[in-house]
């Protein structure tokens, strides 16, 4: 797969320096952001992001680009509403456009207990002051005219939860603007290098082994979503992760027919219309463990079929590509994101399917851990340890389809 095209002004290409206060595993979103402000917020600007392909080429173009708060427990409403306030100023901040379109997003209840834990949702949302509704069907059916709410089909339309402020921004723009900005900060992208082991010494890291010679550094910071566990264990950390493709598919070019992002947990499809037209739909991981990043003929016939259960209007769309991304997604579907048994190497991974919507509120507390050497308060509740004390933050019913 060849990388997207961006203007080459945006950064410059970068060649690895013997050392840096901080280098960064990964350039994608969380990687990115991380970069920007460690510079912008702490004044730390002597980083290298290492990728070991072209900056923002593995998940953060691999993925359906949904953003959105509604989450059920504190700790993860939180954090992604954070994300959320700074997507709305993120444009302004960066000067770069996003397509960012808060056009809300739609989680439709099919069983009785669908719409019981929807409205549990919609009320602990309202308590931790992030915008949510209950639509009965026919509410469902203004905000979004093409979702088939007769009540004869297999998987009724009871109702839905709706996010006004939710939506949808593009991918490849909010790497490009976080890059453009963070290298005007004086941060280094070097691409094409990858990050083959950990150096530790006395319990305490002092750099990477990279396919471009040894880096020294005084932190390391860990973004690497699905391979992160490959790299801790070269520092002796096993991690709680399991590696997943997730796969996705877009039509080819329509006219505008889809209005908002409908998720359904029980049809288990998602789909959304970007900018150009298309519609971009994605489903659950695939069940194996697995690195590849390719797509499964079973898998998106599956996808198509939950798709045509909800919108029979898209029966004579066309797929035009598929692909998988490589998620990493912990025991109670939540995120590591803090320090490690080793000292000055710290840990942002575990976001299975949710890292995109998180990526500026993620960068920001991602950010404050590895200058300060402590957890930012909205990511303390994330820890490592919570694997072993049991305080997890569990968000199956939350991500059973997609964050």
């Amino acid at each position: 797969m060849n990388p997207p095209e961006h203007p080459e002004w945006l950064w410059g290409a970068a060649e690895p320096r013997r050392s840096y206060d901080v280098v960064i595993v990964g350039a994608g979103g969380h990687g990115l952001a991380t970069a920007y402000y460690l510079a912008k917020n702490h004044g730390i600007t002597d980083i290298a992001v290492l990728e070991r392909g072209w900056l923002a080429g593995g998940n953060m173009a691999r993925n359906t680009t949904i953003i959105r708060s509604n989450y059920l427990w504190d700790e993860s409403a939180g954090i992604y509403e954070h994300a959320l306030k700074l997507w709305e100023g993120l444009e302004e901040e960066l000067g770069y456009d996003l397509l960012f379109s808060q056009r809300g997003v739609l989680n439709l209840a099919h069983s009785l207990q669908d719409v019981r834990d929807s409205v549990r949702r919609v009320e602990a949302n309202r308590l931790n002051g992030v915008d949510a509704e209950w639509l009965d069907p026919e509410q469902v059916r203004e905000v979004c005219p093409i979702v088939d709410i007769s009540p004869g089909v297999r998987y009724p339309v009871l109702g839905a939860t709706f996010q006004p402020r939710a939506g949808i921004a593009k991918h490849d723009h909010v790497a490009w603007g976080y890059a453009r900005a963070a290298a005007a900060l004086g941060v280094d992208f070097i691409e094409h290098c990858e990050v083959t082991g950990l150096r530790v010494s006395d319990g305490r890291v002092t750099g990477v082994e990279t396919t471009r010679g040894t880096i020294s550094a005084g932190r390391v910071a860990l973004c690497a979503a699905g391979h992160t566990s490959v790299v801790a264990r070269t520092a002796g950390i096993d991690l709680p992760l399991q590696s997943h493709p997730l796969q996705a598919l877009v039509s080819e070019l329509l006219e505008p027919v889809h209005p908002t992002v409908v998720m359904s947990n029980a049809v288990h499809v998602y789909v959304s219309q970007a900018h150009k037209g298309e519609l971009v739909m994605g489903a659950g991981i695939d069940a194996a463990n697995s690195y590849r990043q390719r797509g499964a003929f079973h898998i998106i016939e599956r996808q198509m079929a939950a798709a045509l259960e909800l919108f029979p209007i898209f029966a004579r769309a066309h797929v035009l590509r598929t692909w998988g991304g490589v998620v990493d997604v912990s025991p109670d579907a939540s995120p590591i994101v803090g320090l490690t048994p080793v000292e000055n190497l710290y840990l942002n991974c575990g976001w299975g399917t949710g890292g995109f919507k998180a990526t500026p509120g993620v960068g920001w507390c991602f950010a404050h851990t590895v200058a300060n050497d402590e957890p930012h308060p909205l990511n303390a509740p994330f820890s490592l340890d919570r694997f072993t004390t049991g305080a997890l933050v569990d968000e199956h019913g939350a991500a059973a389809v997609a964050h």
